[in-house]
């Protein structure tokens, strides 16, 4: 058996869609699996929608997610040109079209966009547009009628020569054989009137050259298939193994877009997730694992990936579930990297001279992004406006009258203790519990809402006011006793 060789062939368009980080991932993990090469293809024939910065977002993203290649446009494993307009410089896409035209397997097209136009159907696209399927009108010329067009310089494409009677029969790793019946494979177009080819064609002659063994995209290309197939048979390469990935959809089964705010990695980086926890996050999206783990470092997906595990059904993007996912992967983060990654959001919210160290510990067990950050950590740098119900609390068993009460006995307390650590304000709440016979809650929630203003908090009362400090700490328990004598 040949070594395995899978590649990853993005278009430089735009960030990288969250289906395409899938793509490359499957690829890696297949050939990583089996011990093979991982070849990044830049695919930009298609020069209108070419994006500027787009390719550097395609390394960016392949180097942050750990998803090394072995060769590239910058790693020349032999099989190079990696870009495909360089290929096309190259002239080898129109060489390969014309080795078909000469075996009867693709033909000369000089049809004009107007009578193309005429072939349009009744018959539509899911998202409405209408179907044109080619007539093989060119398909009759004679050989000296496709000279003397090429002389005159009339413009051309080149179309594959597919049969209208019978059936083509693929495989497919995930999907298994599916037959289809030649009438429908329309002649699709090689070579564009610009001298580029197509992404199929491209595509086709690109993996064959590159000795690809195992050809991962999205089950949209199924269709296409067997058309590939024939111009494989026709060039007589042998297959590569195809696996079909399913669709990835949002939590109302639409297909993935962009206007979902969280459809590109760059999206869900700016939203506060951790790199590892969207590449785990994305494995899972279509592939099952054998056991019930679903927390995989990069090295363990490596190990535990079989392809043949992934489903055919839509994969739906659970926003909860990676939130969950996330949470985990902050909580097991070390402190150094924890606190390096926390400090910028940490310092959108805080300026005041505060322990940053301490707010970010406070907040990192609470967090499933680093987005969360600021809702929990706000009301230390200014104290929220509150509603004074707030300090009515069942389980506690406290309410407005007992915490004014609370609160004015344990200002002048908080007042005389020169040591605001944690532990020794802790003492001294105890200490007052203890003296007034309550329980802990009755003495601790009117002070944590005092100092904080919030419902709930990422620490205790004590925590907080380390936090804060002495001056700040007393200032807003007298602004709470103010309110609550206020509005009783």
């Amino acid at each position: 058996m040949s070594k395995v060789r899978t590649r990853f062939a993005p278009s430089p368009t735009g960030r990288m869609h969250v289906g395409n980080l899938r793509t490359a991932l499957y690829a890696y993990l297949i050939t990583k699996h089996e011990g093979g090469d991982f070849l990044l293809r830049i695919e930009d024939t298609d020069q209108e929608r070419f994006v500027e910065g787009a390719l550097e977002i395609i390394y960016r993203t392949l180097e942050k997610t750990g998803l090394i290649h072995d060769e590239g446009p910058d790693k020349d494993g032999g099989f190079g040109p990696y870009v495909q307009s360089e290929r096309q410089a190259q002239g080898l896409y129109l060489e390969y079209a014309k080795q078909l035209v000469d075996k009867g397997e693709a033909y000369y097209c000089f049809c004009t966009k107007e009578r193309l136009e005429t072939l349009k159907s009744s018959a539509t696209t899911e998202d409405g547009k209408e179907i044109a399927k080619y007539d093989k009108h060119c398909l009759h010329l004679s050989k000296e009628e496709v000279e003397a067009n090429l002389k005159a310089g009339i413009p051309y494409v080149i179309r594959q020569n597919n049969p209208t009677e019978g059936t083509t029969t693929f495989s497919d790793i995930i999907f298994g054989d599916i037959t289809v019946d030649n009438e429908e494979l329309d002649d699709m177009i090689l070579i564009k009137s610009d001298g580029y080819p197509t992404y199929n064609f491209a595509n086709v002659v690109d993996d064959h050259l590159m000795e690809i063994t195992h050809v991962v995209r999205g089950n949209e290309y199924l269709s296409s298939t067997p058309k590939y197939n024939r111009l494989y048979n026709a060039f007589g390469w042998d297959i590569p193994v195809y696996v079909h990935c399913p669709i990835i959809t949002n939590e109302e089964h639409k297909k993935l877009s962009k206007r979902s705010g969280h459809s590109s990695y760059e999206d869900l980086i700016e939203q506060g997730f951790v790199t590892e926890a969207v590449v785990n996050y994305v494995s899972l999206l279509g592939w099952s694992p054998s056991g019930n783990e679903e927390i995989f470092t990069l090295d363990e997906l490596i190990k535990e990936f079989d392809y043949h595990h992934i489903n055919k059904s839509p994969a739906v993007f659970d926003m909860v579930k990676l939130r969950w996912m996330n949470g985990i992967y902050i909580t097991n983060m070390d402190t150094e990297t924890y606190y390096k990654m926390a400090l910028p959001y940490i310092k959108e919210v805080i300026r005041k001279e505060l322990d940053i160290k301490k707010i970010a510990d406070l907040v990192k067990t609470r967090i499933e992004t680093f987005l969360d950050i600021k809702e929990h950590i706000d009301f230390f740098e200014e104290l929220p406006e509150y509603d004074i119900s707030m300090y009515t609390h069942k389980k506690m068993k406290t309410n407005e009258q007992t915490s004014l009460e609370v609160l004015k006995e344990l200002l002048p307390i908080f007042e005389e203790q020169e040591d605001y650590s944690n532990d020794a304000l802790y003492a001294a709440l105890i200490q007052y519990v203890e003296k007034k016979g309550c329980k802990n809650g009755y003495a601790m929630w009117p002070i944590r809402t005092a100092v904080s203003g919030k419902q709930s908090t990422p620490g205790g009362a004590t925590e907080i006011m380390e936090i804060l400090g002495k001056e700040e700490s007393l200032s807003r328990i007298r602004i709470a006793i103010e309110k609550l004598s206020q509005e009783i």
